[in-house]
């Protein structure tokens, strides 16, 4: 059982981050904002696979005046990434953004600070903090102290400006593409601040890679408790992070939804084509929402046994298989006709 860092709970629309709260999923839109029709049909597909709290960016006016639109339909929380101009933050808060990401320390003079967060407390709409390994304020990159520090540093700074004003809605970030870096910083700030914190590997990569860095990292500090929500960042449809996001979740413990699928190596024991076989069990079933786990096992003999864990199975037989539940073998099907059968069990076992 992982015992959870305790944090302070703030809520991005209905969904809580923090505190007792479920870690929850995030991506972010690879359209154009000021597209809405496009942005609101990626934002409700990410929604079908799971996804929370989706970011939008916001470059200019007119995607900030597209918020206004994507908000009255989005079935998700949304969340307007803010570069340098505090007026497209509060033209969004306006139009109904539910949390902002920001770094305060970057929209310029005092005043212009004071009004975003004097409007964002008064709507009491989130603020994350986001600091990137490779955007850090020049003063602090000559400093001769580790980058994770840096980082550390960096946020804190943006964190006092925010409860010098007397606002204390706020998520942190602190992002690095070396994983070790990112494990390091979040490690560090966890014991100083009681904010809630989101969890990310940036420029993690093409999937594969990308998947590789982001179970490594985001894994290694879930382990330790630390992490409240988190976005795997792939190059790649943002839908893909959502999935992956909820694998790294589950392989923990750490959140139920959807199937879990384990299958055994290869060996020279198998007498089916179980890669083959485990793939198409795992592409039968993939939107599958249920909190079950589905096993496919190379033989018949070790297989059920060694899975018995799983909820329901498949054991490779010659050109056969033997479905299981929970260890216990309860039909012998041609190879041909074992996911229709399997697929008939579960469906029957939850009508």
């Amino acid at each position: 059982m992982i015992k959870r860092r305790k944090s302070n709970s703030i809520y991005i629309g209905n969904v809580k981050i923090g505190g007792d709260s479920p870690i929850s999923v995030q991506s972010m839109c690879n359209t154009d904002t000021r597209d809405v029709q496009a942005t609101i049909s990626q934002i409700k597909q990410m929604a079908e696979k799971g996804c929370e709290i989706v970011r939008l960016a916001v470059l200019n006016k007119d995607a900030a005046e597209a918020i206004k639109e994507i908000v009255k339909i989005s079935p998700i929380p949304l969340v307007a990434d803010i570069h340098f101009d505090y007026r497209l933050a509060i033209q969004c808060i306006n139009n109904g953004i539910n949390a902002l990401r920001l770094n305060p320390g970057n929209i310029g003079k005092k005043e212009n600070t004071q009004k975003v967060v004097s409007l964002a407390k008064q709507q009491k709409i989130p603020i994350r903090i986001g600091v990137n390994a490779g955007s850090l304020e020049k003063e602090l990159l000559n400093e001769e102290i580790p980058l994770s520090e840096k980082m550390v540093k960096s946020a804190l700074k943006h964190i006092k400006i925010l409860e010098d004003l007397d606002f204390d809605l706020i998520k942190v970030s602190l992002k690095s593409s070396d994983v070790l870096t990112t494990i390091e910083a979040y490690r560090s700030i966890a014991e100083k601040i009681p904010y809630p914190l989101h969890l990310g590997v940036t420029e993690a990569g093409t999937m594969r890679g990308g998947i590789i860095k982001s179970a490594v990292g985001l894994g290694t500090l879930l382990a330790e408790g630390i992490g409240d929500t988190i976005r795997v960042s792939l190059t790649e449809n943002p839908i893909e992070e959502v999935s992956a996001g909820f694998a790294i979740l589950k392989s923990l413990n750490l959140r139920k939804r959807g199937v879990n699928f384990v299958s055994c190596p290869t060996c020279g024991r198998t007498q089916i084509d179980l890669i083959g076989l485990a793939k198409k069990v795992e592409e039968r079933f993939k939107d599958l929402d249920l909190p079950i786990t589905i096993a496919t096992m190379g033989c018949a003999v070790n297989g059920p046994g060694e899975a018995k864990h799983a909820d329901f199975g498949i054991a490779g037989g010659i050109k056969e298989g033997y479905i299981f539940k929970k260890g216990e073998i309860i039909a012998r099907v041609p190879e041909e006709n074992l996911l229709e059968k399997l697929e008939e069990i579960i469906i029957k076992s939850y009508k």
